[in-house]
């Protein structure tokens, strides 16, 4: 993993990513939805993305969004 992106669970919802390079030919995405834990205590662990173009969603570990090879923060 690549510490590129500082990225903070709590402040993700609504936030905007581009991943390098495309998936399925889309690279703009908002995080959609924060996942909560079952526990209320326990940290999050998923987002679910939505593409900006097709609105098609999926699901991804919070985490993922930390390595700078293949996601970055806003939309340019």
């Amino acid at each position: 993993m690549t510490a590129g992106n500082p990225v903070k669970p709590n402040k993700l919802h609504l936030s905007k990513w581009i991943t390098v390079p495309p998936v399925a030919k889309q690279k703009h995405f908002l995080v959609s939805r924060v996942i909560k834990p079952e526990l209320h205590d326990a940290p999050i662990e998923f987002v679910e993305l939505e593409a900006a173009s097709s609105r098609a969603t999926q699901f991804l570990s919070w985490r993922e969004l930390q390595n700078a090879k293949v996601w970055r923060q806003g939309w340019v």
